[in-house]
């Protein structure tokens, strides 16, 4: 069993940049992990994921190059940075895991979720 925690939400201004990471342990063995977000009212949607073969990032088209997704070398940590954020951003961060596929934008295809960090966006 894997289990993901996210860290580094808050509240920040439109156009701040800010950092989120979501460590996993567990069996991560041919572990795929992503991110998703929700925004108040809407459907949790797909941000981006590194698949567990190293491939990727893949990216939500809609994002427009202000994130980024990054994975840390030993495979265990997934990293969002956000730039220069808008109120639309704001929502709850979920990071996600599951075994052996490529990041897809289906949230039912992956087994473990995180808690999800909050990311209020002022103007």
């Amino acid at each position: 069993q894997v289990q993901l925690a996210e860290s580094g939400g808050g509240s920040v201004q439109a156009g701040d940049s800010l950092t989120l990471s979501c460590a996993a342990t567990g069996s991560t063995v041919r572990y795929t992990m992503a991110w998703f977000r929700q925004a108040p009212g809407k459907e949790r949607i797909f941000v981006g994921g590194i698949s567990w073969d190293g491939n990727g990032p893949n990216y939500a088209d809609s994002l427009s190059g202000r994130f980024e997704i990054s994975r840390d070398n030993n495979k265990e940590t997934l990293v969002l940075q956000m730039n220069n954020l808008k109120p639309e951003d704001t929502a709850v961060y979920y990071c996600a895991g599951q075994t052996g596929r490529a990041p897809t934008p289906q949230t039912y295809d992956y087994r473990n979720w995180g808690q999800g960090t909050q990311v209020p966006v002022s103007s």
